[in-house]
């Protein structure tokens, strides 16, 4: 199958996260299409020239070959330990915060790994698609806060916990009343959340916008490097300390939602899980 021209959008995903968290029917389509690894950059946001295009597919594809021949392994040793603690009762909190740590661990190498896509592309903006970008940055974060700020914080707490509960059903199936109400419970408990991530994500644009005006200076790639990798040092204090504590708040509602859930649950969990892993395995290597 050819591959397709990929999309662009400055949303910092991994690949591993799309396929946990996006609620893709087949993995392996998701492989083949999504923004893939860490693309920054969607249409509407800036108007790229078939230089710039072209480029961007050829790094593209070298990522994408890189990360199925050295990434997706470790996905499905991951997933092999997972099923493998699943099988044998509820894990305790323990193990699931083991878990969380082997997925965030996957994270920085494939940062590095696209930091030369990022760099090639940034590098050759002109002033013009700089400002564009400026633009539909500006745009678009205006629009988020409109929409995810627009009711009471009672509301706002309210949206929260459907989300969470959304992504959470995708590896629990449907939620239960005392799940249901122990998620909502969670959401109450993450006032200000929703602001400290606005804030977090405009605190990063705007430093990418800065480090934009040096795009043809020396230390242009260490910069970039720096606001991909560790991004959260851009995102300001509040964000840090935010995505700290709500880590580990997730492991603990990880912890209760399972407790709290019935056979149907693990059992969903245990599919999920051995889904996915037989995708990967599928993939190799396309």
């Amino acid at each position: 199958m050819d591959q397709p021209r990929p999309s662009r959008r400055l949303i910092l995903i991994t690949v591993l996260c799309l396929f946990l968290f996006a609620g893709c029917s087949s993995t392996k389509m998701a492989y083949r299409y999504a923004d893939w690894g860490i693309i920054w950059w969607v249409e509407d946001y800036i108007t790229l020239t078939s230089a710039q295009e072209d480029q961007l597919s050829q790094d593209l594809t070298a990522l994408q070959e890189w990360h199925c021949s050295a990434e997706l392994p470790r996905y499905t040793n991951w997933l092999d330990e997972l099923e493998a603690d699943v099988s044998t009762g509820n894990p305790d909190p323990q193990t699931i915060r083991y878990h969380q740590q082997q997925l965030l661990a996957f994270i920085p190498d494939l940062l590095n790994e696209a930091t030369p896509v990022a760099v090639n592309l940034l590098e050759s903006l002109s002033d013009e698609q700089v400002a564009e970008l400026a633009e539909n940055m500006k745009k678009d974060q205006r629009e988020l806060e409109e929409d995810m700020l627009a009711g009471t914080p009672q509301e706002t707490a309210e949206a929260r916990a459907d989300r969470t509960a959304e992504r959470v059903e995708r590896w629990l199936g449907d939620l239960n009343r005392e799940q249901r109400a122990r998620v909502e419970d969670w959401s109450e408990g993450r006032a200000q959340q929703t602001e400290i991530w606005l804030q977090g994500r405009e605190n990063w644009q705007e430093a990418l916008l800065a480090a934009l005006e040096n795009r043809d200076q020396p230390g242009f790639e260490g910069t970039i490097e720096e606001l991909l990798v560790h991004s959260d040092r851009a995102r300001g204090p509040a964000y840090q300390a935010m995505m700290q504590e709500s880590r580990q708040a997730m492991a603990e509602l990880m912890h209760d939602l399972i407790q709290a859930g019935e056979k149907r649950h693990r059992e969903h969990l245990l599919a999920r899980a051995r889904e996915l892993n037989t995708d990967f395995v599928a993939l190799s290597c396309l």
